[in-house]
């Protein structure tokens, strides 16, 4: 269950141009969140930035009682997270949202990620301790990678692609995932990114009849399914309806999102 919470920040670091990962103590979401899963935060005080901005999780240790979020600079919310220090106290709605289906069924599964997209993919894998784990990720450029290192930590393999070819396979992450998919079929797709980048693996995903799950990025208000900024058309049975993206999603099966 979500609850409204005010949480300390341990850490705040820069990755890459405009892309900050901060730790937070939280022994409620640590204990509750679940992969796929995102907080809703207010960024700044008085009437700057009113909206709070939805942010995946990307990591959890229950040990220590903390999670961590990783976010990109786009507007005057993030902005102002940026400049956040440690010992700041962030007001946050969390755990909010759908998780992914981590079925044990699933013995083979991939994770195709793009850009500030990676990061929801982060938890998944590392949450998953009994299938053999493959991920593809796509960026800009070798400057805009991050969390290369921990992604080779959760998952028996890492396949990096980006736009310019600065680094692994020079094009688009879907263009590996074809290859791979060809001669070692997976049980499972796990997805986040661009919306190119998700029509297409799911292209690929059913191309290869494997199940695909999707976690969509949105705009939210509320982030509890009480406005209908972050709607989104979800099939109903030959004929379609609005969902929300906070509450009815991030995460919905590639087979019942209409993504236009």
């Amino acid at each position: 269950m979500a609850k409204a919470l005010k949480e300390e920040i341990e850490s705040i670091d820069r990755l890459a141009p405009g892309i900050f990962k901060m730790t937070l103590k939280s022994k409620y979401v640590a204990e509750n969140a679940l992969p796929g899963q995102f907080v809703n935060i207010k960024c700044s005080e008085g009437i700057n930035a009113l909206l709070r901005r939805p942010v995946s999780i990307c990591d959890i240790d229950q040990s220590r009682g903390t999670f961590d979020i990783v976010f990109q600079v786009k507007g005057l919310g993030t902005e102002y997270l940026s400049r956040s220090r440690p010992g700041d106290l962030l007001d946050i709605i969390a755990p909010l949202g759908t998780s992914f289906d981590l079925s044990p069924e699933y013995k083979r599964i991939a994770v195709v990620g793009g850009g500030i997209g990676i990061f929801p993919l982060l938890y998944l894998l590392k949450s998953v301790k009994h299938a053999e784990k493959t991920a593809f990720l796509g960026f800009r450029s070798k400057e805009h990678i991050v969390l290369e290192d921990e992604f080779k930590s959760a998952a028996d393999r890492l396949l990096i692609s980006t736009d310019d070819g600065s680094l692994g396979h020079k094009g688009v992450i879907t263009g590996l995932l074809d290859g791979e998919l060809s001669g070692q079929p997976v049980d499972i797709i796990y997805t986040c990114g661009p919306l190119p980048m998700l029509k297409e693996t799911i292209r690929e995903a059913d191309k290869y009849r494997v199940k695909c799950q999707v976690s969509l990025e949105q705009r939210m208000g509320c982030g509890i399914g009480a406005c209908l900024v972050c709607a989104c058309k979800t099939k109903h049975g030959d004929e379609w309806q609005y969902s929300h993206v906070c509450k009815d999603g991030p995460v919905f099966w590639s087979s019942d999102v209409i993504l236009d």
